[in-house]
């Protein structure tokens, strides 16, 4: 889904499946571009189902889905989109590095769905692009390749790039690229025919606001979590999140036992041990370096609160 087009219709785009891929993310990219041409009268676009080996792909939902070619038989594609879901790296073999340099090289446009950018970015194929994935991925792509500039927009599309925060976005991103192709008008209809309440632009959040995550409408006690979530690698005394909140520490301790039935300490902890979850399943930091990314100054104190959260090891969720 490339930010142009210029040549002959159908548009062809390849989705490339990897194990346990996104069935939603690559539904929602799809079902639109079908739409698109049952509406037009016409093939406007042409997907192409690519798996590394030409065999079938099994996604995270358990679902199967028949691939089209195997990569040694794909050598040019003005498109290809990366669906992937849990540890996208471990399928990055050797060949399939060559074969997405291959394609950069001739001018293919590359993109991730959910988490398909972990794997363009171990490939190397990302320097100098702005990418976004989902919400909860982020974080983990972030520790893993710092020197990438990241957005928690819905989807970005550039001119040799694009990626989308997967779920629903894939299909906002979709419908981008429809209207900049053939016109708002064909868009707005495919949307209406997805029962999509509306169009929504690259800038829409990701996640609902945290007041409605939270279930309250305490502008102080938002603060004080919207903090907690923004420093977790270095977390804040609690008296400070209090100060920069606008309370007292009691008040803060209040607000938290009667609006989320817990204390701000626990709160502030499982925000950084769910972080570590993700660090693990998601990454290939070593255990240590999740422990210090999410405030924890030793091995030991961050294995015990992690085994009293979760009941087991870091090292025990890491073997998966």
């Amino acid at each position: 889904m490339r930010l142009d087009y210029s040549g002959p219709l159908p548009e062809p785009i390849g989705f490339l499946l990897l194990p346990s891929f996104s069935m939603m993310a690559f539904f929602s990219a799809v079902e639109p571009l079908r739409i698109a041409n049952r509406i037009s009268g016409r093939p406007l676009f042409d997907w192409t189902l690519i798996s590394e080996d030409g065999g079938p792909v099994t996604a995270s939902n358990g679902m199967t889905l028949l691939a089209d070619q195997s990569i040694e038989g794909v050598h040019h594609l003005p498109s290809l989109a990366v669906c992937s879901g849990f540890d996208p790296e471990r399928h990055l073999s050797r060949a399939l590095m060559r074969w997405l340099h291959r394609l950069d090289a001739a001018g293919c446009a590359l993109g991730g769905l959910d988490t398909g950018c972990f794997l363009l970015a171990a490939a190397g194929l990302l320097e100098g692009e702005r990418v976004t994935l989902h919400w909860e991925s982020l974080p983990a792509f972030r520790e893993r390749f710092p020197a990438i500039a990241t957005s928690d927009e819905l989807f970005e599309l550039g001119g040799r790039r694009f990626s989308c925060a997967g779920g629903a976005a894939a299909m906002d991103m979709a419908l981008e690229a429809i209207a900049r192709r053939h016109g708002q008008r064909l868009a707005i209809d495919v949307s209406e025919q997805l029962i999509h309440e509306r169009m929504r632009t690259r800038h829409d959040q990701q996640r609902m606001t945290l007041a409605r995550r939270l279930g309250t409408h305490n502008a102080r006690l938002v603060e004080a979590v919207d903090l907690m979530e923004r420093h977790l690698e270095t977390p804040l005394p609690l008296a400070e999140v209090a100060r920069r909140s606008g309370v007292s520490l009691r008040h803060l301790q209040r607000l938290f036992e009667q609006e989320l039935g817990r204390s701000p300490r626990d709160w502030y902890l499982e925000l950084r041990l769910d972080r570590a979850r993700h660090l693990l399943e998601e990454t290939d930091l070593d255990i240590l370096a999740v422990g210090l990314a999410c405030g924890f100054a030793s091995s030991s104190s961050f294995a015990r609160a992690f085994r009293q959260r979760f009941g087991a090891s870091p090292r025990q969720v890491r073997r998966g």
